[in-house]
């Protein structure tokens, strides 16, 4: 850009025509800093007359500062004090007061005059003015700049072009030195990025590189003084502004002597936020640019962290896709990056974490997924100190979250830190405890499972582990259809965590007091005798079918001592206990029936024959004939080929020829060490599931 390039459509500076500026004169005009003729043709209508003037202020500036220069390197003898100049010194110091004098003109008479068209040759003129100083430009930069940067706000779209243009002119002259000088022009260039007026724009894209160019060559920029003033304008939604200052982030950034990184909490918001900005071209270049600053971050070890950290929070909750993704992205990068470091901030991590981790986009999902597991192992192995209390302020929190994953992954961070550090944690169980019971009644049974296993790991403290059981069967007393759907899962877990014989002996206890008089029973507000009994119930069906309590079972079938009981018996009792004879766990006493030999078969049998007599002809009625019917007939047939007693013992017979001796105890041992292996290896899979390795269940 240059004068030339001021050309445009001469009609276009059309207005209020003056030949100079109005009014009393001066004392700059009194002293005749430039003749009437320039003056007039200044501030006249007419580009081409205020070009050619221009171009005469341009030489007229250019002899004046020759002139002085050369006076200036003239040899002249020390003057005594008090004594005047000599005559080359003084005709330098008066051209230069002369050149001064003009600028003032310029920017006081012509620049800030209420006339347009003198404001476009005041400005073109100062143009000139630092032109025609070349590299003596810096001199006089403040009093040529202030005049320029006010016509930036020129209510007139031409008069705010030719001061764009000025601005660049001065500068490309100026170079370096206008730098004391940046906050002023760049605050300028916000201005003109905005302009409504697109010739205003495309001049400031041009004076936008030239001062990029200045800034990249310069080694005294001051990026602290810049600062403030881009986080001053980095919230602003104005695409043009926005263009404006991410290219700038960009070429600061690639600048090797400034170290962007130190300020980049400053604006790492407002870059975010362009990522949801309309314009294509000004998401793709916020995108680079934080894709860059992340490699940055990546090869340098010391950074802060916790600003940003916060950043990255509100970023993770923003409503667009885009900026979601890159801020997990940028969470998951620092929890890799920062380790132990980030200590400080884990909260507000797994909170941007939680967050994302059920977002409706499956690449945050699984982004999310992937920090919440680095997270939490990162927690898992931290030696130093950790704050619990935000943690478990905000994991209580999203139990009661709507999303299934977020309530998956708080149980599994909570579980985590029973296991880490369960005395720390003994002060929130109280806070806890009613959360976890009422997640039991969750639509979801793996969310319910992993509730189970944290209810467990508080249990394996002996005071806890009476307290959460007595909640337990208190929930089951007030929400009677928990215990009918959801009971036999939640004690058969429990029996696999914990120790099965004392969770049934707590709940013994527990139900025991149902049945003391109301004035004895404490706590127990929901229980009553048909709770106990339908609770009763419900554990002895589980204890019966459960392979879980396999253990258990064995131990009472080891210490039964049967008694002849005299009971009323219900109808409806005696149907489920035949459903329960035809259930896997009663296959040995099916199999028993065939031992007609033994001494307790045809007890057995009239056992049998009685419970048949007991039911009504119903279903149950028919399984049990027709299992006693098969037993019955099995018994002849097994009796028309027995021997009887002193009947002649068959002869034996030859070996046949060819059939090898077979050692049919040594197969039956192998036999049975087989089963007992695969037996042995039920309980170890069932044992290694349980929070007791040590227990003997």
């Amino acid at each position: 850009m240059s004068n030339s390039s001021l050309v445009k459509d001469a009609s276009a500076d059309a207005s209020d025509a003056s030949a100079a500026p109005g009014g009393a004169a001066t004392p700059y005009q009194m002293q005749l800093p430039l003749s009437p003729n320039l003056m007039r043709n200044l501030g006249d209508r007419s580009y081409d007359k205020r070009k050619s003037a221009a171009m005469e202020l341009e030489n007229l500036i250019k002899q004046l500062q020759e002139s002085a220069s050369a006076m200036e390197m003239m040899p002249s003898g020390a003057a005594a004090s008090g004594a005047p100049l000599p005559p080359a010194l003084a005709m330098a110091a008066a051209s230069r007061h002369r050149i001064g004098a003009i600028i003032e003109l310029l920017g006081n008479d012509f620049a800030c005059s209420t006339n347009a068209n003198h404001r476009k040759g005041g400005l073109i003129g100062l143009a000139a003015t630092a032109i025609g100083l070349m590299h003596d430009a810096h001199m006089f930069l403040d009093k040529l700049l202030p005049p320029v940067l006010h016509c930036f706000d020129d209510p007139e779209s031409r008069v705010r072009y030719y001061a764009c243009e000025s601005l660049y002119n001065i500068a490309k002259v100026a170079r370096g030195h206008i730098l004391h000088y940046f906050n002023q022009i760049f605050d300028g260039l916000c201005k003109l990025f905005a302009d409504v007026d697109v010739d205003v724009k495309n001049g400031a894209n041009l004076l936008d590189r030239l001062v990029k160019d200045i800034v990249t060559e310069s080694e005294y920029f001051d990026v602290d003084m810049f600062i403030p003033l881009l986080h001053k304008y980095i919230r602003m939604t104005n695409p043009y502004i926005r263009q404006l200052l991410v290219g700038w982030i960009t070429v600061l950034d690639s600048v090797p002597d400034i170290d962007m990184l130190d300020w980049l909490p400053e604006f790492l918001d407002g870059l975010f936020n362009m990522l949801s900005d309309g314009n294509r071209e000004i998401r793709q270049a916020a995108d680079s640019a934080l894709a860059e600053f992340l490699r940055e971050i990546k090869q340098t070890e010391h950074v802060d962290y916790g600003r940003m950290v916060d950043i990255l929070v509100g970023q993770c909750n923003s409503k667009e896709r885009f900026n979601r993704l890159t801020a997990i992205t940028w969470v998951h990068e620092f929890v890799m990056l920062g380790k132990e470091r980030l200590v400080a901030f884990y909260a507000q991590l797994l909170a941007a974490i939680m967050h994302c981790i059920s977002d409706a986009e499956h690449e945050i999902r699984q982004v999310a997924e992937r920090a919440n597991d680095d997270l939490l192992q990162l927690v898992r192995t931290t030696e130093d100190a950790v704050d619990l209390v935000p943690l478990m302020a905000k994991l209580n929190a999203e139990l009661v979250s709507d999303h299934v994953p977020t309530r998956m992954a708080a149980l599994r961070w909570i579980s985590m830190l029973l296991e880490k550090a369960p005395h720390q944690l003994s002060s929130h169980i109280n806070t806890l405890l009613p959360t976890l019971l009422r997640t039991l009644s969750d639509v979801s049974d793996a969310v319910v499972l992993l509730d189970l296993e944290v209810l467990a790991r508080i249990s394996l403290n002996q005071t806890e582990f009476e307290k959460v059981l007595n909640q337990i069967v208190l929930l089951f007393a007030q929400d009677r259809r928990l215990l009918e759907t959801r009971g036999s899962l939640i004690v058969r877990k429990l029996c696999v965590l914990l120790d099965a014989t004392s969770i049934y002996m707590i709940f013994a206890k527990v139900l025991a007091m149902a049945a003391m008089p109301e004035s004895q029973q404490k706590e127990l507000l929901h229980m009553d005798g048909e709770f106990a009994s339908v609770m009763v119930q419900t554990l002895n069906l589980i204890l019966l079918t459960a392979h879980e309590l396999e253990n258990l079972r064995d131990t009472l079938r080891r210490s039964f001592q049967p008694h002849a009981t005299d009971e009323d018996v219900q109808v409806f009792k005696v149907d489920k206990l035949v459903q329960l004879l035809e259930s896997p766990i009663f296959i040995h006493m099916r199999l028993q029936l065939l031992e007609i030999q033994a001494d307790y078969h045809a007890d057995l049998v009239k056992s049998l024959y009685g419970l048949l007599m007991l039911l009504p002809q119903s279903a149950a009625f028919r399984i049990l004939r027709d299992r006693l019917a098969s037993v019955t007939n099995m018994a002849t047939a097994i009796g028309r080929i027995t021997l009887h007693d002193g009947a002649a013992p068959r002869a034996p017979t030859k070996k046949e020829k060819g059939r090898p001796d077979t050692d049919t105890g040594a197969l039956l041992q192998h036999f049975d060490a087989v089963q007992k292996r695969h037996a042995d290896a039920k309980k170890k899979v069932l044992n290694d599931k349980s929070l007791l390795k040590d227990s003997s269940q």
